[in-house]
């Protein structure tokens, strides 16, 4: 083996001394980024179930269109997928307003009040229990919309 080899075979390769640099820049980088990220999931998740809800919403206005009326409270969300009362409801769509009943990024279904100004959807969200406080508290169309 020659000198000339040698000395390119201990050039190619990286000195602990350089190693440790980037280590040090990808620490730092890591430091001042994922702060940013951590619990960004949580708030994805909440800003879906909007999304969410403003669908059901529509599907609420267009049964209300068609029969003058937002479902009852106990009929709920379930009204949308088939008429709970073909007497109650005669212009009731051929069609379903929902091809499935939705489900909030926690997988829990979603709750349903009828109000006397129209209605109300909520998600009992992280917790799966009504009330909480941060990531656990309830989600509300109604907020949701401000």
């Amino acid at each position: 083996m020659s000198l000339k080899t040698n000395i390119k075979t201990q050039r190619s390769a990286f000195s602990l001394l350089e190693l440790l640099v980037v280590i040090l820049i990808l620490g730092t980088l890591a430091a001042f980024v994922a702060p940013n990220l951590i619990g960004k999931g949580e708030q994805a998740k909440r800003d879906l179930v909007c999304v969410q809800m403003n669908s059901l919403s529509q599907g609420l206005k267009m049964f209300e269109l068609d029969n003058g009326m937002y479902p009852d409270t106990e009929e709920g969300i379930s009204a949308l997928l088939s008429n709970p009362d073909s007497d109650k409801y005669p212009n009731y769509a051929r069609k379903p307003y929902l091809e499935r009943m939705p489900k909030d990024s926690w997988q829990n279904p979603f709750a349903y009040l009828k109000t006397d100004s129209g209605y109300e959807l909520i998600s009992f969200a992280a917790d799966r229990k009504e009330g909480g406080a941060d990531d656990a508290e309830d989600i509300f169309y109604s907020k949701c919309k401000k």
